[in-house]
């Protein structure tokens, strides 16, 4: 049986407890994980901590950028091996780690290692009541040992789109996994290994939250800073761990997206992008849309046109090229999704397709499948309208006016994401400034670019990554003011 150990200090440590990795697929195990203790945990801290003081500590930011591109080439040296652990763990399709989460892990330490590079900072030339002045000038140092927990949705892209740039910064990181997805961040410490990348630089501690590696590593008192995705009240679990510490923590948590489609969009590539936006990942992306807002004249066509879409997706084997919608996480997320198509007939919506368990007649009946599925008919304040689900689900409602469109896309306790389809532009840019969310997509969805600013407000996160603000947030910024 494989097992997958922790990472410390450049060497693979085993601690006192195993805990299973289960396929999603087909329920069988992949590999028996070894649970970091306390003790493993403050070792992993002790040698990030030495790692700063060390030669990591001392590079240039040119030589650490140049070490960046390594580990970018390493993943790619390692293409497959990091597409076939992705998908057994998470269950993914395999189509879709191939073109988004590995490709996406590459891009994320080039992208930060050329952006260190040429990043600037602000000076000012002061004149002083006195007739003489002042230089100010601003420089970056990292802030220390930084702890990055990571969710099991998109494990591979979201741990690297924090670690790049923490490592980048001059920082070391200790990195939580989640129990569920633990493979890819463990094979990153063979890639992290051969392209020269000092020992204690970059460690991982399997794990769960509680009582456990995860919380070990929040209340640790030598961490420095805390950057964490995931669901919002492991998020205020986490802050008010932190609290005593005044530790800097940026958190990217749930959302209860929405999205606005007027009659006149481009309605083909309306209900294209709509079905990426509610089926992609099995629904486990945290950017889905789960709540949909169609203009009444196009309403009945638009559900026709996705519940068409939705129907001629193929759920399979992640293994199988063709296949589009792979399982749930767990037999767990599962049995909570199952609760919301449940609840949501309970709560008299209608059922337009899906919601039950599909059937396979193979070892996949062993996996945590469920239908692609949509409503209609619920009130605006029904639970299934205003409760993150996380899974493969929308509920669509008519509005009549765009007042009423926006009021009820900003009526939950989220802020993460929205889009909007329209192709009047003047109505597009109008609309889309009113959302209150991080991000607003106007005629796509998922579309990024990694030097723009990301985040949520509200319930859905604290500060902003991408870009010059993961420097930001990585670093320190000390200025110095010399009087000339």
């Amino acid at each position: 049986m494989k097992s997958i150990l922790n990472f410390i200090d450049g060497q693979f440590v085993r601690g006192e407890n195993d805990f299973a990795d289960v396929n999603p697929a087909n329920g069988s195990l992949i590999a028996k994980v070894s649970e970091a203790g306390e003790e493993l945990v403050n070792r992993a801290v002790h040698a990030a901590h030495q790692a700063l003081r060390g030669p990591w500590g001392k590079l240039a930011t040119p030589q650490r950028a140049a070490l960046l591109h390594k580990i970018a080439a390493g993943i790619e040296a390692r293409f497959d091996d990091f597409v076939q652990a992705e998908v057994a763990d998470t269950g993914k399709p395999i189509a879709l780690a191939s073109r988004l989460d590995v490709p996406r892990a590459a891009a994320n330490f080039r992208v930060f290692a050329d952006l260190i590079r040429n990043a600037s900072l602000e000076s000012f030339q002061t004149e002083t009541a006195d007739g003489k002045s002042a230089l100010n000038y601003a420089i970056r140092k990292p802030l220390g040992v930084v702890g990055i927990i990571v969710p099991w949705n998109l494990p591979l892209l979201l741990l690297t789109w924090k670690v790049a740039p923490a490592l980048a910064c001059g920082n070391t990181v200790v990195v939580k996994p989640s129990e569920e997805t633990p493979a890819t961040a463990t094979l990153l410490a063979e890639v992290m290994s051969a392209a020269g990348i000092p020992h204690g630089v970059y460690n991982v501690i399997h794990g769960f939250g509680p009582n456990s590696a995860g919380e070990f590593l929040t209340r640790h008192p030598e961490v420095s800073a805390i950057t964490f995705t995931g669901e919002s009240t492991t998020g205020a679990a986490i802050m008010k761990t932190v609290a005593a510490s005044v530790k800097p923590i940026s958190f990217e948590l749930g959302g209860k997206n929405a999205a606005i489609v007027f009659a006149d969009c481009d309605f083909d590539e309306t209900v294209k992008g709509l079905s990426d936006a509610v089926f992609l990942n099995t629904g486990q992306v945290c950017l889905c849309a789960e709540r949909l807002y169609v203009e009444r004249p196009i309403f009945d066509k638009f559900v026709e046109a996705l519940k068409q879409k939705a129907e001629s997706l193929k759920l399979g084997s992640p293994l199988d090229q063709t296949t589009d919608l792979g399982p749930l996480i767990s037999s767990q997320h599962r049995d909570k999704v199952i609760s919301y198509y449940r609840l949501a007939e309970a709560e008299g919506a209608t059922r337009i397709t899906g919601g039950s368990i599909p059937t396979f007649g193979n070892e996949l009946d062993q996996g945590s499948y469920v239908q692609p599925t949509i409503y209609t008919g619920l009130q605006e304040s029904a639970r299934v309208v205003k409760e993150e689900i996380f899974g493969p689900v929308c509920h669509i409602a008519p509005f009549d006016s765009e007042e009423e469109a926006v009021a009820m896309a900003n009526d939950t306790k989220y802020g993460l994401a929205a889009s909007v389809w329209t192709q009047n532009l003047r109505r597009g840019h109008r609309v889309s400034q009113q959302m209150n969310v991080g991000i607003t997509w106007v005629n796509c969805w998922f579309l990024r670019d990694l030097r723009t600013p990301f985040g949520g407000a509200r319930l859905s996160g604290i500060g902003r990554e991408g870009g010059i603000h993961s420097l930001n947030f990585y670093s320190e910024l000390n200025n110095i003011c010399i009087q000339l």
